[in-house]
């Protein structure tokens, strides 16, 4: 039976600062238009955090199936799968577990917002929610995962971006109007820059087991101008919505987190080493729950 550390390990902790960083985004949105639930708030981070735990674990599944592990190239933290610490059918097991709770729980929260929302929007967020279980099984998962033909970067930034700023908004506020939608596509492109890093990182592996990534196509040198790229466009978001919608100067106090996704990125830029790019994920992790909770604090007061 695996170990509570290989299990630790196959949930990757250091990627879930993302899950509660979106939804966090989402709800100070609604916040500032004067409509809040703080049940919402708490069944949208746990709904992010399952849908995470998912994908997580199906890419260390889906990984060990392809072969991707095996190259002796990897430079990241060791899979479970592949590494024999969790057996395929106990991670079978697991992600069905972790299915289930993810459906239960989006479940409460679609019924929670049942009753101030018309049956077609209770019938889309079934859909949504159907279709980022379906996307966080398939990145790397199944006989056609979509992260081994480039697809990974875009389905991060609509799931993990703009469904979950733009979904969180409506489920406080049961309305769609344009003021989400900038800081749902900074949280995506910051949710890209996590996933760009860790192709980065492996870069060399996934070019000799066949899977193909954005790093991958544009080679290291390139992929480090893309990430500056995402990353000056997802500040410029935030810092475009402030423009749009704060009064007070105050408001504007949150983008001085931004520092440190210029500082990650300068390091990038300086980093030849491919393998020590990786303590740089859970640090943008990490500066990205910040600036969303900056975000809530400041930006929308």
């Amino acid at each position: 039976m695996a170990s509570t550390q290989a299990w630790l390990s196959a949930i990757r902790p250091r990627t879930l600062f993302l899950s509660a960083a979106t939804t966090i985004c989402g709800s100070a949105v609604a916040y500032s238009t004067g409509v809040f639930s703080l049940w919402i708030v708490v069944l949208t981070i746990l709904t992010a955090t399952l849908l995470q735990l998912l994908s997580n674990m199906a890419n260390d599944l889906g990984d060990f199936q392809h072969g991707t592990d095996t190259t002796g190239e990897r430079v990241g933290p060791k899979r479970t799968v592949q590494s024999g610490a969790i057996t395929p059918k106990e991670m079978k097991r697991g992600i069905a577990v972790a299915i289930a709770a993810s459906a239960l729980v989006g479940a409460i929260l679609i019924y929670e917002a049942a009753q101030f929302i018309s049956l077609w929007h209770i019938l889309l967020f079934f859909v949504i929610g159907l279709l980022s279980i379906i996307a966080a099984i398939t990145y790397t998962a199944g006989n056609h995962p979509y992260g081994y033909i480039g697809l990974g970067d875009i389905f991060s930034f609509v799931f993990f971006g703009l469904v979950s700023v733009v979904g969180t908004y409506f489920l406080h506020t049961h309305t769609l109007d344009f003021r989400p939608w900038l800081p749902a596509i900074g949280m995506g492109c910051f949710t890209v820059l996590v996933l760009n890093i860790n192709n980065m990182r492996d870069i060399d592996n996934d070019i000799k087991s066949g899977k193909i990534t954005i790093a991958g196509r544009l080679g290291y040198t390139k992929a480090r101008y893309y990430h500056a790229l995402v990353t000056l466009f997802g500040i410029g978001c935030f810092a475009t919505y402030s423009v749009c919608y704060s009064i007070h100067w105050y408001q504007f106090l949150y983008l001085l987190t931004s520092i440190s996704f210029i500082r990650i990125l300068i390091t990038i830029f300086r980093t030849e080493e491919k393998h020590l790019l990786d303590p740089f994920l859970k640090k943008t992790s990490i500066a990205t729950l910040i600036l969303s909770v900056a975000f809530a604090v400041f930006g929308n007061w």
